[in-house]
């Protein structure tokens, strides 16, 4: 089974890329924010052409959603590239409060330049950027303490830039999601499918289910990534061995019994079943 081929780049996240150019000279840092089912995948290609020397902080947004082990293992890898990570739950607000200070202390060399210039310090400018559906609005509302931003886990909901204050210290720039407008490796676009971190245009469900479906079957050797293929057989009756190993004919086992036969009902109700953890907490991807 070869994968699907993904491409997505509506007209609105180009329009937005646009906008977000014309506004980044107004910020002082990027808040790039992540998914930690898979922080590779989300990461933007083009990142460092925007950062043109601000400063950088991440944000791994979802650790909920992934074991403690697969937690541990990134914060590591990051940390061995140099780069420092906040995790966050930006739905239980868990980790918020972290992402603030980090967000301020950032901000702290900014306005000593300016007291060094006879300037009054001012808040932090601050632009969160990342992948459709990965949680910035959520992050942002969480942060005010209010909903001002729509917000909802599926692709394409903000269309807009709109600047919003928290406290006296920091003002944030909420971006669209930005895709590259070509997605090169396919494996990450197939992971972006999965967690819903790119418009369902752009994919077939059912093929898509089916790469879900070998993808747990290679990483239920690695146990930090939370994949225990028996609970498929818990949770729908038909277990990954045998016939139903190859992942086609799971599905259509799977869709006898649940779907009436309709295998694209069942598609999405498997990748449904993973989006929102009834699966588990599964990282879909492990540092090397």
């Amino acid at each position: 089974m070869s994968s699907p081929t993904i491409q997505w780049y509506p007209g609105h996240i180009a329009k937005a890329e646009q906008q977000l150019k014309r506004n980044l000279d107004k910020v002082d840092l990027v808040i790039e924010v992540r998914d930690a089912r898979i922080p590779l995948a989300t990461g933007h290609p083009h990142l460092n052409r925007w950062l043109k020397g601000k400063q950088h902080l991440l944000v791994i947004n979802r650790r909920d959603m992934v074991t403690a082990d697969a937690r541990e293992s990134w914060q590591q890898w990051f940390k061995s590239q140099g780069q420092r990570t906040v995790w966050c739950d930006a739905k239980a607000g868990t980790g918020v409060k972290q992402v603030q200070q980090a967000a301020i202390r950032a901000g702290d060399q900014l306005n000593e330049r300016r007291r060094n210039r006879g300037m009054r310090p001012r808040a932090v400018r601050a632009l969160t950027l990342g992948f459709p559906n990965v949680g910035k609005s959520a992050l942002i509302n969480r942060l005010v303490k209010q909903k001002v931003v729509a917000s909802a886990r599926r692709a394409g909901v903000t269309r807009t830039l709109r600047w919003v204050r928290v406290g006296q210290d920091l003002d944030l720039l909420d971006a669209p999601g930005v895709l590259p407008p070509r997605i090169d490796d396919q494996q990450a676009a197939l992971r972006l499918a999965l967690c819903d971190d790119i418009g369902q245009a752009a994919y077939d469900d059912e093929l898509v289910a089916q790469a879900f479906l070998k993808m747990l079957l290679e990483l239920q050797c690695q146990s930090s990534s939370g994949v225990n293929v028996a609970g498929l057989e818990t949770r729908y009756g038909i277990p990954m061995a045998g016939e139903t190993e190859d992942p086609a004919y799971w599905l259509e086992a799977a869709a006898a019994r649940h779907t009436s036969g309709d295998s694209s009902r069942m598609a999405q109700r498997l990748l449904d079943d993973f989006r929102k953890s009834a699966l588990g907490s599964i990282a879909l991807e492990l540092p090397a």
